[in-house]
């Protein structure tokens, strides 16, 4: 029988920080993959257009709703740190939170307030969630 070696204490710290070293590498990595992801995500957001069908897409989808007897439908969801603060004007219902939205969400409130308003619907605008306790996502409730 071959003799078999206890590693020293030395070793086995050694061996610790070389384990924890590698660790915390692959966090960092995973967390900037994360971060990168996040910004493909605002930016394309930021960009994003209303489809030229959207009118068409938001009456066949309130419809739909409307057959299945409900009075509203969540038709946007969008993280709140996209807005120009983080979402506290919507989380704290200030009459000038859409001077915080930006990009799609700006778009999206404006075609609310110039074809959807005008026809009678209502829209609600609210933090859907709250993740460690701080403002989630955002979320666009049309209502009739």
């Amino acid at each position: 029988m071959a003799e078999q070696k206890i590693m020293s204490a030395k070793d086995l710290r050694s061996l610790m920080d070389d384990i924890e070293t590698t660790n915390a590498r692959k966090a960092r990595e995973a967390a900037e993959r994360e971060r990168k992801a996040q910004e493909e995500l605002h930016d394309a957001f930021m960009k994003r257009e209303l489809p030229p069908d959207i009118v068409e897409r938001v009456s066949t989808r309130v419809r739909w709703a409307a057959e299945r007897g409900e009075k509203e439908l969540l038709v946007m969801r969008f993280p709140s740190s996209f807005c120009t603060d983080q979402g506290r004007a919507i989380n704290n219902a200030d009459p000038k939170w859409p001077q915080t939205l930006e990009g799609f969400a700006k778009r999206a409130y404006e075609f609310y307030e110039s074809e959807l308003k005008p026809n009678g619907f209502g829209l609600q605008v609210e933090i859907v969630d709250f993740p460690r306790g701080m403002p989630g996502d955002v979320g666009f409730t049309l209502v009739w």
